[in-house]
């Protein structure tokens, strides 16, 4: 039987070593032996693991990311380190790493290590984004001079300097702006500039507004695009105290929720055309976990006297209700959430522990109520790091379909992005979570310790 991570208390394990002599002597009974006590055969760690374990876990997904992922610039042609940034040129190079550095799934990871940071107190993880972020901020000006006389230049971060889609732009964004708020000396000004006039200006939109796309349908809203979008304006209300930011976020999430969000389920569907007469809801999992996300990142810097914060409030605390009554036996979630033939996913777990865990310290949501299945699912995800240090389970890049087939048989890969920046967040915000509250084992079950 797998042990428990939290110890009984004296009185326990002295009923406990009781009743394991009674069944020693004779077969155990309801008369001889306190049958409430055995140990369940968990599948995952059941109860609080120790932070320093927690930090364990996260060193691994750190040095397995310092190691595989770029932070210089080379000469495609020499394979030279390029160090005078003076004499860039079209064959200037990240070195080759596992991942991209200007992806929206690395700006989730830079987040990551930025919160784990201030979770700790170690400034390693904080290093990790700030050299890189710098590195970008410091090459950004060469390219946006070359891209006067020649939009094709070849350009190591053109996905940022030219984005053509949210993808390119939001979530990278916020991390700069979180980033620059912490401390980083960068000139990140302009490239934030340019993202935001994106996805304020140049993004395709219905006509209320709403951020849309033209695939794979015309007219089509992905769930994706609350993340891709809503938090980086919500950082830059925070950053500039314009409200008109505020505005246009809480405008995004009332929008799309009208169109997406089922009432009785408490969940989303994954996408929605405008074509269609009926539209079949696929409640994807890691497209309800960008949504539920955004809604914590939201609230997190949205002021309390805004118009529309009770808003987004109800329905953070909605999409939370929904999705925990969702949650595997294992403390993970399904690829498709509401069902449980379909496989269970590291990357949406990761971000539903994130996104509930900052729920709680914020006091959006009853920790008493909640707690638990944020421990499961951290305890969930921490299994799926393996030595190295890479996220298993994570299903890779995904469009959107309207049959089951598409989503029931997504692959999973190690080198899916989608997952190391979720884990960081999670794990860093299960530290705060720990911190602040006592837990304990009360009748064989994980509870938090009412003081």
């Amino acid at each position: 039987m797998r042990n428990n991570i939290l110890k009984f208390t004296a009185a326990t394990v002295s009923c406990f070593a009781i009743s394991s002599i009674a069944l020693a002597q004779e077969p155990a009974n309801d008369v001889t032996a306190p049958l409430h006590l055995l140990q369940p055969d968990y599948p995952t760690p059941y109860g609080v693991k120790p932070i320093e374990e927690i930090v364990e876990t996260l060193d691994k997904v750190y040095n397995y990311l310092e190691s595989e992922t770029a932070s210089k610039l080379i000469d495609s042609k020499t394979n030279k380190e390029i160090t005078n940034l003076k004499k860039l040129n079209e064959n200037t190079i990240f070195e080759p790493g596992a991942f991209r550095l200007t992806s929206y799934e690395w700006g989730v990871t830079y987040a990551g290590m930025t919160q784990i940071t201030e979770a700790t107190g170690d400034p390693k993880y904080a290093d990790y984004t700030n050299k890189r972020l710098k590195l970008i901020a410091d090459i950004a000006p060469f390219y946006l001079e070359k891209y006067k006389k020649d939009k094709d230049y070849p350009s190591p971060i053109v996905q940022s300097l030219q984005p053509h889609a949210l993808d390119d732009a939001g979530a990278i964004c916020a991390a700069m702006i979180k980033a620059k708020r912490a401390g980083l000396d960068a000139d990140l000004q302009p490239l934030i500039d340019n993202f935001i006039d994106y996805i304020s200006n140049k993004q395709f939109r219905f006509s209320d507004g709403t951020l849309a796309r033209n695939r794979p349908q015309p007219n089509t809203l992905w769930l994706d695009d609350m993340f891709m979008s809503v938090p980086a304006l919500a950082q830059m209300g925070k950053l500039t105290g314009d409200n008109k930011y505020y505005d246009d976020a809480v405008k995004q999430i009332r929008q799309f929720s009208e169109r997406m969000f089922n009432k009785e389920k408490g969940l989303y569907m994954h996408g929605w055309v405008q074509a269609m007469e009926v539209h079949p809801e696929y409640r994807w999992a890691r497209a309800n976990g960008w949504a539920v996300m955004t809604l914590v990142e939201l609230l997190d810097v949205l002021p309390k006297e805004h118009e529309g914060y009770q808003d987004v409030l109800q329905q953070l605390q909605a999409h939370i209700k929904g999705l925990v009554q969702y949650q595997d036996g294992t403390g993970f979630w399904h690829q498709l959430i509401d069902r449980n033939d379909t496989y269970l996913e590291t990357s949406a777990t990761a971000i539903y522990t994130y996104s509930i865990a900052k729920a709680i310290n914020n006091g959006y949501i009853d920790k008493l109520a909640y707690s638990p299945v944020v421990l499961l699912g951290w305890n969930a995800v921490a299994t799926k790091v393996n030595d190295k240090g890479q996220v298993e389970g994570t299903c890779v890049g995904t469009g959107m379909g309207f049959d089951p087939a598409f989503y029931y048989y997504r692959p999973i890969n190690v080198f899916a992005a989608h997952g190391y920046g979720p884990v960081l967040l999670a794990g860093s915000e299960v530290i705060k979570l720990i911190k602040a509250n006592t837990f304990e084992i009360n009748d064989s079950s994980l509870q938090l310790k009412v003081e």
